[in-house]
């Protein structure tokens, strides 16, 4: 008599938020803090937390009206009509092409640092094309590789994080953390809205959950989201402290006119460690971030474009095609402008608002409209679904302000 599959655990949901959440993005938010500093920057770490759980409550409450298999494209037709359906679409495909540009700039840096110090002539170019193609292959081998690769790489990332996580522990400066500067470190904060948006970004996920756990018991699922989210929330808080008290705010200006990319941030954040081993793990948790989000990451928008333009890529004719357009303009802006690692995660996190945010505060306001009766309620009344609608509409127009139109003070 065979044995019956295991139950879906809370456990495992709770692993695929994290891991959905946490990603190379993380490797941005020291130097994007930079002018905040820690306090502020936990305060807005709060405030992104909070806003983006209550927006996966919403988007769970308005899945439980639609059958199990119901995915986030079909929940904002349905809901919100074809135009939503297209700003969404829009929205989401620009967000996983931005951010393979911005792994393939980060990942390129951090090879050609790898390199640099083996003694090897500088080429970031040469780099980005050797981090690129080699990920790209195992994607083009297929889902088995891609889950083969990621499993490993997983396990490197963990063991490298712990690694450079004590070891920086022990070399963290109070007067690195509590910098009393007398500048004005609030007014930064702005700046920082998208690209902390985009590290509680796991939203795309919520169906998969719902799919996962059935329509019985939602508070299930409401706990992957919670705690998933809460892990996030620690690992990021953990990386920035240990940076940042490793890092004076006044060296991060340095990173920033070095072009603030990831090879930047570990010379600095490595220069302090207390042995070549616990330098050397740091390198190797960076490289860990890059490749495990670029395979994710790839892996996504290829299906969603062999999807997207319904191309058969079960031939090898088919396969390529896919795989030319989902990563050649990702490779071509990476290999050419290899320093837009920060200012592309921005961005990222700016579209992110639209489709995390903004979207389903809007679905769930019209489906209340509606009077549909549902077991489970994001919350009551009305109250946080404008919230979290203003909250992505903020994320837009500081955005706007600060890096198209440079109105906000920059930190450099």
């Amino acid at each position: 008599m065979s044995k019956s599959l295991a139950k879906p655990s809370v456990f495992g949901g709770t692993m695929i938020v994290a891991g959905t959440a946490i990603g190379a993005g993380m490797l941005a938010l020291p130097t994007i803090s930079a002018g905040m500093w820690v306090f502020w920057s936990i305060l807005l770490m709060l405030i992104s937390w909070g806003m983006t759980y209550l927006s996966s409550r919403a988007i769970l409450e308005v899945n439980l009206h639609y059958e199990v298999g119901a995915n986030f494209n079909s929940l904002v037709k349905n809901t919100l009509g074809p135009v939503w359906n297209v700003i969404n679409g829009v929205s989401f495909a620009f967000v996983l092409y931005i951010v393979l540009y911005a792994y393939v700039s980060g990942g390129s840096s951090t090879v050609n640092y790898y390199l640099s110090n083996l003694g090897m002539p500088s080429n970031t170019m040469l780099s980005g094309l050797l981090f690129s193609l080699s990920l790209i292959t195992v994607i083009f081998i297929g889902t088995i590789a891609v889950d083969k690769v990621a499993s490993i790489m997983m396990v490197g990332l963990g063991v490298a994080f712990v690694a450079s996580m004590s070891g920086m522990t022990v070399s963290i400066s109070p007067l690195n953390l509590f910098d009393q500067s007398g500048d004005n470190k609030s007014i930064f904060i702005w700046m920082a809205l998208s690209t902390y948006m985009l590290s509680f970004t796991y939203h795309n996920c919520v169906p998969s959950l719902v799919k996962y756990f059935g329509k019985e018991n939602p508070n299930r699922t409401v706990k992957c989201f919670l705690y998933g989210s809460l892990i996030s929330v620690v690992i990021y808080l953990l990386w920035i402290l240990l940076v940042q008290g490793n890092v004076s705010r006044d060296t991060f200006r340095s990173v920033i006119a070095e072009g603030g990319n990831v090879d930047v941030l570990l010379k600095y954040a490595g220069a302090g460690a207390a042995s070549s081993f616990i330098k050397k793990s740091l390198d190797m948790f960076a490289f860990f971030a890059l490749t495990t989000s670029f395979l994710g990451v790839g892996l996504g928008l290829y299906d969603y474009i062999a999807d997207l333009l319904k191309i058969d890529d079960s031939k090898l004719v088919g396969k390529i095609k896919v795989t030319l357009l989902t990563f050649t303009l990702p490779v071509i802006g990476g290999l050419f402008f290899p320093n837009g690692f920060i200012s592309a995660i921005a961005w990222a996190g700016l579209f992110s608002a639209i489709w995390a945010l903004i979207i389903p505060g809007l679905m769930l306001l019209t489906i209340r409209k509606q009077n549909k009766d549902v077991e489970f309620s994001a919350y009551k009344g009305n109250f946080f679904s404008y919230a979290i609608i203003i909250y992505g509409v903020l994320i837009g127009v500081c955005h706007v302000l600060s890096d198209v139109l440079s109105l906000f003070p920059k930190f450099q």
